[in-house]
């Protein structure tokens, strides 16, 4: 062996050697947890939930830092340039793989600048229309739709939120024709379409079942892959009359892209360890939310796939928000 390879070895070793060093140690100080979004809402109650679990397991405070605006980009470039030590986490949702299609621009590297370390869990979304609205099943929503093309309306929380992507993808996959009506927020958009002022729309289920159980809403389909345990009475989208539909509000956490695997293997064991709890599956359960844990390499190859989906249904739809 020649003496720069050597000296390369040497290297290789050495730097193992610190990672490692650095894992034993992690976390050495509290840790900050960026959650994107404003607090009160779906992502923040999940942020909050997590930051408890890790702080049991870690033996640290971990801060919950809200970050909102721009569809989670602001909060997500603070994370991306955050040191790469293990001690900066990101709370990340569906918006993280649909901004890459959906932005001109993006101040960070998507793949290359943050590094996955679990996902956490799942909300479905709940196809409602307003009480009087005269269908009752997925089904009789696409014919209807399709004898009155551009004529039905559907709420959301805003351009390029998980129910506008859910509407798109509906739009595409069902080849029908919904309009959407961003609004600024879950509750003013559930509020028009129980007056009738709007056809239909896609909130979490936990928002809106409350409307559901009063018939204030119709619920016409599930966005997930699965009946929802909180009302296993409604069907998914999928097996209500559009086969394949799936999406989820989904969560995951990050960290910086140059952050040692040692560290993120240690926070992706004890992050799965405290999912796995039934005191945390009872919590999500609460929620209406399930609990999904995956390796760093998983959820790495789930963002991929996201990001390859939502990017379809983006160019279809023609959406873009600057």
């Amino acid at each position: 062996m020649t003496k720069i390879e050597l000296l390369i070895a040497a290297g290789i070793v050495a730097t193992t050697c610190f990672a490692a060093n650095a894992a034993d140690t992690h976390p050495a100080r509290p840790i900050r947890l960026i959650v994107p979004y404003a607090p009160g809402g779906n992502a923040d109650i999940m942020g909050r939930i997590l930051g408890q679990r890790l702080a049991e397991a870690l033996g640290q405070t971990v801060v919950i830092d809200n970050r909102p605006g721009a569809n989670s980009i602001i909060g997500t470039e603070l994370a991306a340039r955050s040191a790469p030590d293990g001690h900066t986490l990101l709370l990340i949702a569906v918006g993280h793989a649909t901004n890459v299609s959906m932005m001109k621009k993006l101040p960070y590297d998507t793949l290359r600048d943050l590094a996955p370390i679990s996902l956490t869990g799942a909300t479905p979304i709940v196809l409602v229309v307003s009480g009087g609205f005269p269908v009752d099943s997925v089904k009789s929503l696409i014919a209807f739709a399709k004898s009155h093309p551009g004529e039905i309306n559907f709420a959301s929380s805003g351009n390029g939120s998980p129910a506008h992507m859910a509407g798109a993808l509906l739009n595409m996959m069902a080849g029908i024709t919904l309009t959407h009506v961003p609004y600024k927020g879950t509750a003013q958009a559930t509020t028009d379409v129980i007056a009738g002022h709007i056809q239909s729309a896609l909130p979490s289920l936990t928002s809106v079942l409350p409307h559901i159980r009063a018939g204030k809403l119709k619920a016409l389909g599930i966005t997930g892959a699965q009946r929802s345990p909180l009302a296993p009475e409604l069907p998914t989208i999928a097996e209500a009359g559009v086969p394949g539909y799936q999406a989820n509000i989904w969560n995951g956490l990050l960290v910086a892209g140059a952050t040692p695997k040692p560290i993120i293997a240690r926070l992706n064991r004890e992050l799965v360890r405290q999912l796995n709890l039934p005191e945390t599956r009872e919590r999500y359960m609460s929620l209406g939310a399930e609990v999904l844990t995956s390796t760093p390499a998983e959820f790495d190859a789930f963002i991929r796939a996201e990001i390859t989906k939502w990017a379809k249904v983006i160019k279809a739809a023609g959406i873009q928000v600057n």
